[in-house]
């Protein structure tokens, strides 16, 4: 049974930076997209960046040029590169695998950017 864990949230000042990792277990992630996606209080859950099997990448436009995603396949592991952060970048972020049956997700990690 895949498993998703997301770990590297944390409180940060404006304009700081942090990575998240998004680990697999009990499957490779090799072979699918792995998307980011957070969801601040109040707010509905919003895609922030995907990266697919091949290394393709997307970015929402709120994040484009700050947030940059990579994975590597010998540690089975995402990474959502965040720099520049801002305020409005505070959310609880998750990563996401659509498998053939069904959707995976990670029980996400806190950001917070505040003064």
């Amino acid at each position: 049974q895949l498993q998703l864990v997301e770990s590297g949230g944390g409180l940060v000042q404006p304009g700081g930076s942090l990575t998240l990792s998004c680990v697999g277990s009990g499957n490779t992630l090799d072979y699918y997209a792995i998307g980011w996606f957070r969801q601040a209080p109040g707010k509905e859950r919003e895609g922030v960046s995907c990266i697919s099997y091949n290394g393709n990448t997307y970015y929402a436009d709120s994040v484009k040029g700050r947030f940059t995603v990579s994975r590597d396949k010998g540690r089975n592991t995402v990474y959502l590169q965040m720099t520049s952060l801002k305020p409005e970048d505070t959310a609880v972020y998750y990563c996401n695998l659509d498998g053939a049956t069904r959707s995976y997700w990670g029980q996400g990690t806190q950001v917070t950017v505040s003064s």
